[in-house]
């Protein structure tokens, strides 16, 4: 047992490390006017000024659901205190952020076992606290810091629902009845989630997966029943006054957000977007394709070979971005054609639309130096002439890239030696489906897709350091015996 002074110490000096890396982010490499965060401050500082949850299009203040109303209420509370001033949003997402490095100090600590349960939460503690891709995005105005602090804070209650507590005498592994006021609030904060990210519920369907086999028997199936109805209230409770105010405002039921995050009366390409899920993969290729639909040109040769299956399929694609870049828009018979060409190239090929291509996304999600909020460039290749170009900018990206790669593997093998620890197999679960969610229904393979993960990533790389630090004692009281 660690005494209790050192380990609120150690404590200590880790949320002041964990403090002092976020500032440092936030007071150096802030990012402001990027992706979706225009639409955030512009929605929030409307809702609060003009009582009116939308954007202005073609000079009027139209009322929108492009977006769920979680994020843009907090920066709503930000703006209504310090004005519409991003640092503001940065530092109050940085006290939100150590939150979520204590929910994941104790997550794992709920799933370690007791004679390790408190070296597991500091060193958790440690690693979320010093974890420099949740820190880098508290200095940027987009969802990621909340929706991550939300997901946290769902796994731990799910937790305690679920499982019962180590060292209780419980049966390791099985789950525990739960009070429906338990299964109750993991849904309501699920829903609450939703309504910052809309994928945020899918911590309940990873749960409700192992409780369904677990539970599958007949004399558990009320138990079943309890947590599935009290799980589905919670998470639609929160949710009904945006639909009601979806069908009183535009007339239309809607729960969360529209697929594509259009704008009323806006034409979704989704031809060309089945066309781009045959081969896209890489963030390289969003960013000349993708995002530069209806927005600027897009040249043929930035387009990896991948993309067509022969030359007269490359004319074909050719021409239609020609037409597109004529007028920069995709007028709804160009995506037509693409979407045809989407059919023939599945048809052809279905394993590349259905599996490879979604396998590359997911692994690009996660084996990625995850530098995109820092001005880096993040290009390795070709390997001599980044290295003379630009040696700072190669070796930023190699060491993000390391440490990834570190906190990936630490969590494989904390998985592993404790995998027959109440709650692992479901933090495991969530991550799985999670990233298999945005590998097959993400138009893009943005890597802050999957940082809602981190929580129960570091969670059970933890358990990696309770377990080495159990062998110590073994193997000294095996040397004193020689």
């Amino acid at each position: 047992m660690i005494p209790e002074y050192k380990m609120r110490l150690n404590a200590a000096f880790a949320v002041s490390s964990g403090l002092g890396l976020r500032l440092f982010f936030v007071l150096k490499f802030p990012v402001t006017n990027t992706g979706d965060s225009p639409f955030y401050i512009e929605m929030a500082w409307n809702w609060l000024k003009n009582h009116v949850y939308g954007l202005s299009i073609d000079g009027v203040l139209t009322p929108v659901d492009m977006r769920v109303p979680g994020y843009p209420s907090f920066l709503a509370a930000v703006f209504a205190v310090a004005g519409q001033s991003q640092r503001a949003v940065m530092l109050a997402q940085a006290v939100v952020d150590l939150g979520t490095c204590v929910l994941i100090a104790l997550i794992a600590a709920r799933i370690a076992g007791p004679e390790a349960r408190q070296r597991v939460a500091i060193a958790a503690l440690w690693l979320a606290a010093l974890c420099p891709f949740t820190a880098n995005y508290t200095a940027v105005v987009l969802s990621e810091t909340l929706a991550t602090f939300l997901t946290a804070l769902a796994i731990l209650l799910v937790l305690n629902a679920a499982w019962p507590v180590a060292g209780t005498g419980a049966k390791i592994g099985a789950p525990g009845s739960g009070s429906a006021k338990d299964w109750l609030l993991a849904g309501v904060v699920s829903g609450f989630g939703a309504l910052v990210r809309p994928e945020t519920p899918l911590v309940l369907i990873a749960a409700g997966a192992l409780i369904v086999v677990r539970w599958r028997h007949p004399p558990d199936w009320g138990k079943l029943m309890r947590a599935t109805v009290f799980m589905g209230v919670g998470v639609i409770l929160p949710l009904v006054p945006w639909a009601a105010r979806n069908w009183r405002t535009l007339h239309d039921v809607q729960f969360l957000a529209p697929r594509y995050s259009e704008l009323p009366g806006e034409y979704t390409p989704v031809g060309f977007t089945a066309w781009s899920d045959t081969w896209m993969w890489r963030m390289r290729d969003v960013y000349l394709s993708t995002w530069n639909v209806n927005e600027a040109a897009i040249s043929l040769d930035d387009l990896p070979s991948s993309a067509f299956d022969s030359a007269a399929e490359r004319a074909r694609v050719g021409e239609l971005l020609r037409e597109h870049n004529e007028r920069l828009a995709m007028s709804p018979e160009i995506d037509r054609q693409f979407a045809e060409i989407a059919r023939e190239r599945t048809a052809r090929d279905p394993l590349r639309t259905y599996l490879k291509i979604p396998t590359l996304r997911g692994l690009a999600m996660w084996f990625t130096p995850r530098v995109e909020l820092l001005p880096v460039s993040g290009n390795l290749w070709p390997w001599w002439q980044e290295w003379d170009e630009d040696r700072v900018d190669v070796v930023t990206t190699l060491f993000f890239g390391a440490v990834n790669l570190s906190f990936v593997l630490i969590a494989i093998v904390g998985a592993w030696r404790s995998r027959h620890r109440p709650g692992v197999s479901f933090l495991v679960l969530f991550i799985a489906i999670r990233t298999i969610f945005f590998a097959y229904f993400a138009d893009t393979s943005e890597p802050r897709y999957v940082l809602e993960c981190f929580p129960a990533l570091i969670a059970l790389g933890a358990q990696f350091f309770g377990q080495a630090a159990l062998r110590r004692p073994a193997i000294q009281k095996l040397d004193s015996t020689y």
